[in-house]
């Protein structure tokens, strides 16, 4: 007797970054993913959350799904909950098709540097920086110097180039189904049935009811998670771990969440 159709479920869930500064990072999920690609299912279900990151471990995730998806020959489909923008749309773009709900907030096909600049208060406590380097640009951006012009013209460049990657990856992978909307690449962000208006999604709806509708009642969901240390860390990594959630919130906030 013909199996009934299963679907392998897999949660990308916060913000991307490497080294403990975002829940999600290519080596984070890895395992997970190789897992839910091998039992060979009928489809594999994303359910995305995350606010973005870094454009790196964004990039390095995409990939991987798309390489299982193509050596599996296994549908993708990407199921947006609070948001997936910046980085978590370049995951959710990564799938075959993007369902949202119709209060999710997708896109900000942007990127983003942000920084301090403590140099005016060094001064004040009459603490003098001092940097010596071998090569003019190794002090790029120094946070404790006053922001220099050719620095700022040089990470403008780099963040350039990350956008072009960006946009290029999203036309990839969205094609025809992307409006000419010249906003649609300026880091702005659609609700809902908007974000399907503009293509940045397929529709509207919610992963059990949508995977019905395509393998039928009898689909079986298999839910892969992504195991917890059992002791909790301590002293150091302890302290690493609250500062990611506190930028992983801060990642959040930024779309009033």
């Amino acid at each position: 007797m013909k199996s009934h159709p299963q679907v392998a479920v897999v949660r990308l869930q916060g913000a991307i970054g490497a080294s403990g500064r975002g829940s999600l990072s290519d080596r984070s999920v890895a395992s997970i993913l190789e897992k839910a690609f091998k039992r060979k299912p009928d489809a594999v279900a994303l359910e995305i959350n995350s606010p973005g990151g870094s454009p790196v471990q964004s990039a390095l995730i995409g990939a991987r799904i798309r390489r299982l998806a193509d050596e599996n020959d296994v549908p993708v489909y990407a199921f947006v909950e609070d948001v997936a923008a910046s980085g978590g749309y370049w995951l959710a773009s990564a799938a075959d098709e993007i369902i949202a709900d119709s209060c999710s907030i997708l896109g900000s096909i942007g990127v983003i540097s942000a920084g301090f600049g403590a140099h005016v208060f060094l001064q004040r406590q009459g603490i003098e920086r001092r940097v010596h380097t071998a090569g003019k640009s190794k002090s790029m951006l120094d946070p404790f110097r006053p922001e220099n012009e050719e620095d700022v013209a040089r990470l403008n460049r780099l963040l350039e180039q990350l956008h072009d990657q960006f946009i290029a990856h999203v036309r990839t992978r969205r094609g025809d189904k992307l409006t000419n909307n010249p906003d649609l690449f300026t880091g702005e962000v659609w609700i809902g049935q908007s974000a399907v208006d503009e293509g940045l999604a397929d529709g509207i709806g919610h992963l059990v009811p949508a995977m019905k509708d395509r393998f039928g009642d009898k689909v079986k969901f298999h839910r892969l998670e992504q195991k917890k240390p059992f002791l909790p860390r301590i002293g150091i990594q302890a302290m690493q771990g609250a500062l990611g959630e506190i930028e992983e919130r801060a990642e959040f906030a930024r779309f009033g969440l």
